[in-house]
């Protein structure tokens, strides 16, 4: 990029500077006459005055080349690298006062601003938003990132590799961030965290939790402020973080498409490379907030638009990309140690040229090679060019750190008196300073017990008598660790109880349980069983050990068994599974029993009285009132033999977008496991009484799941009523063909067998014509009545045709005999393959039809036809 001239920053800003380098003073015309050697001038007069103090919240650089001199949401703003001359020659002439206390780059703590000054407790989120149309046709690559047409110099998959790579392969770069902390125990003003603050935790494994392009729109072709922290709240719905609890670990990355210039990054009047922020109703105007609490984001342009100017190859040649990760973690690094600015590390100085920076603005642009310089960073996922952050720990620009240590507390835990072949369970329990993951080990226990690496849980069954002292330690990833010692004994055993594991159970709601538990005493003493977990339904026998009862829920349960003598017990343990029973057909469809069951309902879902499609009574799912999430429907239940059909209504009311509320409909075959999305999902405002119809195979257990979600928002409630869930029987005698027979078909011509492979559904379908050549029609026919709930007949084909339309086809007609009128559902077709596909009549009850599949050969040798038809279901 061409070094940027001084007549792209303002007159106030040039009048400021220059008089701090002498070379203006005393004349306010100066700002008109640009200096030729700002960078080498001699200052003859120092300026100790601070520039503008903003608000709570804003910047209040004092460095008047600064690009957030004078708009106050530009925290931590990058400049570009010409930019970054003029602001050093300035802080050069303007140097901090001697006799500061602390040095002129010194970070203090400010607060916090609603209660939050970094991110610390939990790993930070970081998600990134593709902004625009612009950004081109998406793609994903081999992996998983997303990519796109429109960006040549591939910043897309550089943004996420990056972010999945932070805290990977041992990278230190991202250290320097554990020493920046905030909460209760930390005052304003502070320069070093206590051991008691809330610590920024090192981000194991990787930051990146979703990518997403926002395609809705173009992006503006300059994007002010409010419209980026719009985009920003935007994300936040769609990734669901809607409330500031989801938020207070999020950070949103604006990436605005090439050829984009957003909050006029490239000037004039003063060019920088991207800034961070965070949105709330003051920033978004108008009064108008996201209620989703404060967001921190960034404004990303597609700086690589203006080359070395936002550092193209200032790592690597060419280095297309080293600009564009180096202010990717500028700002990351910035949003991590001050989240909501100026709540969190910033320099207070306001005697120092550095006033109102972060800990990436005071290191920006360091040549690499020297102290402090630029360098890349090498992830698990690839290497990067990143810049150094200034580290209070160790006063100076770091580009690697130490990992600042977790404080781990593991409990005391009291001395122990075990007996030979009991089996005991004893709880550890320590906390991390920083809200670490745990992992657990222990030394000298006694042998037959042990400790869970991830829980802390010492269990086990002592297997000899003695004494001795353990010690268990707790330890995160950084590693840090801590330790406890106790002293234990284990006695002889005088009497031992012995319960034999059953092994885990199974059952089904209805349906009647038996097992007998079995124990034994060492010193042949009767015993006494009792029991806890154990299913709703089932009890155990006191004086037997026999359990005995018929489950009422389904749910699985972790059951301990006990037998006691009076001096002595023994225990086991195991898992009793009840799955719902399933109904000989699906029932109370129309819900006119006032109650769901025997479906199984979650969330918000309620019997309703009107509005009903037929009867009186429906479902309705969700509710007048905002919802949080999916509420749902759902029962298991067998297809009747001579059914093929199921089907159902829905009524949805939701005035919001697909993307946030919607109803859906799943069906599960439990037999394969495949599961079907019978109504995809959908959002209306209004859709009125609607019907879905899908496919069943007789004698097949299912399950049914109805659902509707709604994302919680006060504007747009969504909810659906659902009313009469049938399974329909098929009008059709064998119409899936699977009695392995044409039972119920009347075959004539050439060629007409059932086989058993490639069958549409289940196991069998109808053959018309052959493999080989055929002369003629091949038929397959059946006369049936249109029940009185039936409105539509199916018919499945997958046709093979090497010859033209001409001589050879595949047709299906329907006769209503009881109008006279025939209607042609598949005229004439001649595919060489077409896969399965579905064909569709309407059918009057009452009515009688004749259905006749048809396929003709010509008899040429070359050209052989057949036609495969399967489920010729009515319903």
């Amino acid at each position: 990029m061409p070094r940027t001239p001084l007549r792209y920053l303002p007159a106030y800003v040039l009048a400021t500077a220059l008089i701090g380098t002498g070379l203006g003073a005393g004349t306010a015309t100066a700002a008109s006459q640009p200096p030729t050697a700002v960078a080498t001038a001699t200052p003859q007069h120092t300026d100790t005055t601070p520039g503008p103090i903003a608000s709570p919240g804003g910047n209040g650089v004092r460095n008047p080349f600064s690009p957030a001199y004078g708009a106050n949401y530009r925290h931590g703003v990058m400049p570009t690298l010409e930019v970054k001359k003029h602001m050093d020659a300035w802080a050069a002439a303007n140097p901090a006062p001697a006799g500061t206390t602390t040095g002129p780059q010194t970070l203090a703590y400010g607060g916090g601003i609603d209660g939050i000054g970094v991110q610390s407790g939990a790993k930070v989120k970081v998600y990134l938003v593709f902004y625009g149309t612009q950004w081109g046709t998406q793609t994903t690559n081999s992996r998983g990132d997303l990519t796109f047409s429109g960006d040549a110099a591939g910043a897309a998959g550089a943004a996420q590799e990056m972010f999945k790579g932070i805290g990977t392969n041992n990278e230190l770069w991202s250290a320097a961030l554990t020493q920046w902390c905030d909460g209760p125990n930390v005052t304003a003003g502070a320069t070093s965290c206590p051991t008691n603050g809330s610590f920024v935790p090192y981000p194991s494994g990787g930051v990146l939790a979703g990518s997403w392009y926002d395609n809705t729109a173009a992006s503006p072709a300059a994007a002010t402020q409010q419209q980026l922290s719009l985009e920003a709240a935007n994300a936040a719905k769609h990734f669901g973080n809607i409330t500031a609890a989801a938020n207070r670990n999020s950070y949103y990355v604006i990436l605005s498409p090439h050829g984009t210039n957003p909050d006029n990054y490239q000037g004039p009047p003063v060019a920088f490379c991207a800034w961070h922020s965070y949105t709330n109703s003051a920033i978004l105007g108008g009064g108008v907030a996201s209620g989703y609490g404060d967001i921190a984001y960034a404004n990303q342009p597609y700086n690589i638009d203006v080359g070395a100017g936002c550092g193209a190859g200032f790592v690597n040649s060419p280095g297309t990309l080293d600009g564009y990760t180096i202010t990717l973690g500028h700002e990351w690094q910035e949003a991590m140690s001050d989240q909501n600015p100026n709540g969190g590390w910033t320099n207070q100085q306001s005697s120092s040229p550095h006033y109102g920076e972060e800990n990436s603005d005071e290191c920006a642009w360091i040549a690499p090679g020297t102290a402090g310089g630029a360098a890349n960073i090498t992830f698990a996922t690839g290497t990067f060019a990143e810049q150094s952050n200034w580290s209070n720990d160790t006063n100076s620009c770091a580009i690697s750190h130490t990992i600042r240590g977790d404080v781990i507390t593991v409990n005391p835990i009291p001395n122990q008196a075990w007996m030979v072949l009991i089996p005991y369970a004893l709880q550890t329990s320590g906390s991390s300073s920083q809200g670490k993951t745990l992992s657990w080990s222990a030394t000298g226990l006694p042998s037959g017990l042990s400790i869970a690496l991830s829980t802390g849980l010492i269990a086990g069954a002592p297997l000899a008598a003695g004494s001795g002292t353990a010690t268990v330690t707790a330890t995160d990833s950084t590693p840090a660790s801590a330790s406890t010692t106790f002293s234990w004994t284990v006695n002889a055993l005088l009497e031992a109880v012995t319960v034999t594991n059953p092994g885990n159970q199974t059952g089904t709601v209805g349906t009647p349980a038996s097992l007998q538990i079995s124990a034994s005493d060492s010193a042949g003493k009767p015993l006494t069983y009792s029991a806890s977990g154990l299913p709703a339904g089932l009890a155990i026998n006191a004086a037997t050990g026999l359990i005995t009862g018929t489950p009422t829920t389904s749910a699985t349960s972790s059951v301990v068994v006990t037998a006691s003598s009076g001096s002595a017990f023994g225990s086991t343990t195991f898992t009793w599974t009840v799955n719902p029973a399933a109904t000989v057909d699906l029932a109370n469809g129309g819900f006119e029993t006032g109650a769901f069951a025997p479906w199984t309902t979650t969330g918000t879902a309620s019997i309703v009285s009107t509005g009903a499609h037929s009867g009186t009574r429906a479902a309705q799912l969700g509710s007048t009132l905002p919802t949080n999430g999916d509420s749902t429907a759902t029962q298991r239940f067998t297809v009747p033999t001579g059914s093929g059909l199921l089907s159902f209504w829905y009524n949805l009311t939701c005035p919001d977008q697909v993307t946030y509320d919607w109803a859906t409909a799943t069906l599960t075959d439990n037999g394969t496991g495949n599961t079907t999305t019978v109504l995809a999902r959908t959002c209306a405002a209004s859709s009125g009484w609607t019907k879905v119809n899908a496919l069943v195979n007789p004698g097949h257990a299912y399950t049914l799941t109805l659902i509707s979600h709604d994302d919680n928002s006060s504007l747009d409630p969504t909810y659906t009523k659902f009313d009469d869930i049938t399974v329909t029987p098929n009008p059709v005698v064998n119409g899936s063909f699977e009695t392995g027979t044409f039972s119920g078909w009347t075959t004539s011509g050439a060629a007409a067998s059932i086989v058993n492979t490639g069958a549409h559904t289940g196991t069998y379908a109808a053959r018309l014509g052959s493999t080989s050549p055929t002369n003629g029609d091949s038929t397959a026919t059946q006369n049936f009545t249109a029940a009185s709930n039936d409105s539509v007949l199916y018919v499945y084909y997958n046709q093979s045709c090497a010859g033209a339309v001409s001589t050879d086809w595949a047709t299906v007609t329907l006769k209503d005999q009881t109008t006279g009128t025939t209607t042609t559902l598949l005229a004439k077709t001649c595919a060489a393959a077409s896969g399965w596909k579905g064909i569709g009549a309407t059918i009057v009850p009452g009515h009688a039809y004749t259905i006749t599949l048809t396929n003709h050969d010509d008899n040429k040798a070359g050209s052989p036809t057949s036609t495969l038809f399967d489920d010729v279901i009515g319903g």
